[in-house]
C-alpha cells in the first residue's frame, strides 16, 4: 500500500558533490557530484520500489492499474504520473532556459518528428508534447534568474556600460520599449557572433571588475564557469533573486531563467523539453526560443510564492494542474485525503505513515514514499517537515 522508493541520483557535472550527503545523509563514496535526485516515473531516470518481493520500476507498477494508482481523473487526463518530483544541488549554474507551453510543445514534438530528427539528436528542442511548468523551494539559500527585469532597469543596465558593440542594440531599445522592442533586443544579443559578440563581453568583463555590485561579481562568476558565453549579459536582463531556505517560487512556460547556485526541491510536469539561451556548450536554436518566450516584464517582488496556510499544511499555489506542492511542518497524527498518487519526502527527521488498516511505514529523512491514490486516506507523524508532492 506505501512504497518506498529507490530513486536515481543524476551525476551532472554542474551539481555538488557534498549538499546532498550532508542535507540527507546520502553517501557518496565515489565524490561525484550529485546534481538531482529523480522521483518518479520518467523514463530517464525511473525510481524503482519493492512490489511482491521484487525491485520493480515504479512506471511498470502504475501500469498494471493506472486508475487504482492514480485516479480515475489523473489516469483519463495524462494517462501516467504526470509530474517528477527532484532534489536539485547546484554548485554550478545551470543553462539559461525556456519551457514551451502545452500548444508549443505538442505542435514542436509533431514537426520534430515529421522531420525526421531523432529524439536523442543535439538540435532536437522537443523531447515529447508536453509542457514543463516548475516549482522550486529552497532548502538552502538558492540564487537563480527568473524571468525579464523591467525595461527601464535593463536600459539603464546597458546604457551605464556603454558597450560600442551594443549602442545601436540599446538605442533601439530605448525607442521602443515594448514587448516586440524586448524581443528584438533579447534576439539581436543573442545572434551577436565573432569579433563584435567578442569584444561585446571583453568591454562587460572590464566593467565588471571595477563596478563593486553583486550583480556584477555573478557575471565574473559565471565567466569562470563559462568564458566566452553570450549568457554573461543574462544577470542584465533578467531579474537575480536568492531565495532564503523555506521560500518558493514558481517558473512558469515561455519565461526565461536559470539556477545558479544551491540545493533545493523542484516539482515539475513529467517533461524534458529545454529551449536554450545561453551558459551552455549545448545547442542554442535562437528562433525556436524567441518564438517560445513571452517577452513581458516580471516585477521583483512577484518572484516569490506565497503559501496558504490550511490545518497546519503549507500549500503553494500554482496555475496548473499537473502537480500540487505542500509542506508539512513537524505535525503528530495528522490526517491527510488522497486524491491522487503521491509522493512524500521528509526533509529533517524520521516520517511514520499509517493507513487505518493498521499498516505502518517508516520512511528515513532523504528517503522517499510513493502513495497510489487508492490509499484514499493515511496519518502522517514526523519531528520535521515533510513535503508533499501530489496532482
Amino acid at each position: 500500500m506505501f512504497f518506498v522508493m529507490n530513486n536515481v541520483i543524476q551525476n551532472y557535472a554542474w551539481g555538488s558533490r557534498t549538499s546532498v550527503n550532508h542535507l540527507f545523509d546520502i553517501e557518496n563514496p565515489t565524490n561525484e557530484p550529485q546534481a538531482e535526485i529523480w522521483m518518479g516515473a520518467h523514463p530517464n531516470g525511473c525510481s524503482t520500489v519493492l512490489f511482491n518481493g521484487e525491485e520493480t520500476k515504479l512506471s511498470t507498477l502504475i501500469t498494471q492499474d493506472v486508475n487504482a494508482f492514480l485516479s480515475h481523473d489523473v489516469a483519463a487526463r495524462f494517462g501516467e504520473l504526470p509530474y517528477l518530483f527532484k532534489v536539485l544541488a547546484a554548485e554550478k549554474a545551470l543553462s539559461i532556459q525556456v519551457h514551451p507551453n502545452k500548444r508549443q510543445a505538442e505542435l514542436g514534438f509533431a514537426a520534430e518528428n515529421q522531420q525526421g530528427i531523432p529524439l536523442n539528436a543535439a538540435n532536437r528542442n522537443y523531447k515529447d508534447p508536453n509542457h514543463k511548468p516548475e516549482l522550486v523551494y529552497a532548502l538552502t539559500e538558492y540564487q537563480a534568474m527568473n524571468g525579464f527585469r523591467p525595461i527601464s532597469e535593463i536600459i539603464s543596465l546597458f546604457s551605464e556600460l556603454a558597450i560600442p558593440e551594443l549602442k545601436s542594440l540599446v538605442n533601439d531599445l530605448i525607442a521602443e520599449q515594448t514587448p516586440a522592442g524586448l524581443a528584438a533586443f533579447f534576439c539581436g544579443l543573442l545572434s551577436l557572433e565573432g569579433e563584435q559578440k567578442e569584444m561585446a563581453l571583453t568591454v562587460l568583463l572590464a566593467q565588471a571588475r571595477i563596478i563593486d555590485l553583486p550583480l556584477f561579481s555573478l557575471i565574473l562568476e559565471l565567466e569562470k564557469q563559462y568564458p566566452g558565453d553570450i549568457g554573461l549579459f543574462a544577470p542584465l536582463i533578467l531579474n537575480v533573486i536568492t531565495l532564503q531556505p523555506g521560500q518558493a517560487m514558481y517558473l512558469d512556460a515561455e519565461t526565461p531563467h536559470a539556477y545558479l547556485k544551491g540545493t533545493g526541491l523542484e516539482i515539475m510536469a513529467n517533461s524534458d523539453n529545454v529551449l536554450r539561451a545561453g551558459l551552455t556548450p549545448k545547442y542554442i536554436d535562437v528562433n525556436e526560443l524567441v518564438a517560445c518566450t513571452r517577452f513581458r516584464e516580471k516585477p521583483f517582488d512577484s518572484l516569490l510564492l506565497a503559501p496558504i496556510k490550511d490545518k497546519g499544511v503549507l500549500e503553494y499555489p500554482i496555475p496548473v494542474d499537473d502537480f500540487k506542492f505542500a509542506i508539512i511542518p513537524g505535525a503528530t497524527n495528522i490526517g491527510l485525503d488522497v486524491q491522487s498518487a503521491e509522493i512524500l519526502l521528509p526533509l529533517d527527521d524520521t516520517l511514520v505513515v499509517t493507513h487505518a488498516n493498521g499498516e505502518v511505514c517508516i520512511v528515513e529523512k532523504g528517503q522517499s514514499v510513493f502513495i497510489p491514490a487508492y490509499v484514499h486516506k493515511y496519518t502522517l507523524s514526523c519531528q520535521g517537515r515533510v513535503a508533499r508532492a501530489y496532482s
